[in-house]
């Protein structure tokens, strides 16, 4: 029995079918995303399977043939995206610096010195309004009452410390 008897009687829609199968695949790989280029992929390496093999034996070589040029296609893919040109189209190089003028979601240290208003009592803790942004602060330790001046003294993360004007 020849372990490529289906490449034979192969017929050029086949071809069509398994290389755009394998086109899918690989294009799944390079933008990976919904997957539809993937599941398409495979629904036409199936189709292309169920049409070129006549034995189980032959479908099964296919599948490996067909997992060898996908793996190989895989580490060629992952190697160029550690290194080479992909790394440059999918990877971020550009660094979002205080420099550069942001700041992230927990950097508060730009409110330090700021004036506001307490929003609820502070026993230590509770809410005041900056500048109309509201924000979770904790006093020095003593009560503040509700629409009392205060000052932010110190940022620690997330922890806001205030003082009474």
């Amino acid at each position: 029995m020849d372990i490529f008897s289906f490449l034979d009687g192969i017929q050029i829609y086949q071809v069509i079918i398994l290389l755009l199968g394998i086109i899918l695949l690989i294009i799944e790989m390079f933008t990976p995303g919904f997957g539809v280029p993937g599941g398409m992929g495979i629904i036409l390496l199936v189709a292309g399977i169920i049409l070129t093999a006549s034995t189980p034996f032959e479908a099964l070589v296919m599948i490996v043939i067909l997992l060898i040029i996908l793996g190989a296609a895989l580490k060629i893919i992952l190697h160029s995206a550690a290194s080479g040109w992909l790394s440059k189209t999918l990877i971020l190089n550009d660094s979002l610096t205080k420099s550069a003028g942001y700041i992230g979601t927990e950097d508060l240290e730009y409110f330090v010195g700021k004036e506001g208003i307490t929003l609820t009592v502070l026993r230590p803790s509770g809410s005041a309004e900056f500048d109309g942004v509201k924000l979770d602060v904790v006093s020095e330790g003593e009560y503040i009452p509700k629409n009392t001046k205060v000052k932010i003294t110190e940022v620690s993360g997330r922890r806001i410390v205030v003082k009474p004007v």
